[in-house]
């Protein structure tokens, strides 16, 4: 079938593209591959029948993080013998953890390999999205609220970090603003009238 052959060739796509995450020597090619990488994911979840994870991944990290990362790495100017620098020191724990990682997903992959059958046929008018919102604010509404509540605390404490008073700044009182008259912005004075002076005799005209 034409989505069976579609997704091995996303899922080799996704796999080359996860390997030159790990293995680039540039941060822009890395960030690049990982955007390739998470392209791939997402189309992969439209053919699972997942459109709302879908687009949801590729709003929200195609369109928002990963170009944000990017933009960052490129200001930054991140020089490789930096990054370099302390690698073998971390090499094992970083062998080790990955190693646990792949026994791990080998371990799901030969347990459920052979219990996955078709996939269900949810019928034409079904909908991804309000079946997944339906489930979010009935089933799991407060695993939803505890999750916005814990995003809200970690940007009220990134602003408060990162917020400096700024020095040198004119504050308005709008009370006052209302309260002024006329007569407190403009004076007027009497001058008296000057005659025109003659440039070369200094006579008066």
């Amino acid at each position: 079938m034409f989505t069976t052959v579609l997704f091995y060739v996303l899922a080799i796509v996704l796999v080359i593209a996860s390997f030159r995450v790990i293995t680039a020597t540039s941060p822009v090619v890395a960030v690049l591959h990982l955007i390739l990488a998470f392209a791939n994911a997402s189309m992969i979840w439209m053919l699972l029948g997942a459109e709302f994870l879908a687009l949801l991944l590729m709003v929200v990290y195609v369109g928002a993080v990963m170009v944000l990362f990017l933009f960052v790495v490129m200001m930054l100017d991140v020089k490789m013998e930096t990054l370099r620098h302390g690698v073998k020191t971390y090499l094992p724990i970083g062998l080790v953890v990955g190693l646990i990682l792949v026994i791990e997903m080998s371990f799901v992959l030969t347990t459920t390999w052979g219990g996955v059958g078709p996939a269900v046929d949810m019928g034409n008018d079904y909908n991804n999205t309000r079946a997944l919102g339906e489930a979010m604010y009935t089933e799991y509404v407060y695993a939803v609220e505890i999750g916005a509540v814990l995003l809200l605390v970690g940007m009220i404490a990134a602003i408060s970090l990162t917020l400096r008073g700024r020095r040198q700044l004119k504050y308005t009182d709008p009370a006052v603003a209302v309260r002024t008259k006329a007569t407190d912005r403009l004076r007027l004075i009497d001058m008296p009238a000057q005659e025109r002076v003659d440039a070369k005799s200094g006579d008066p005209a």
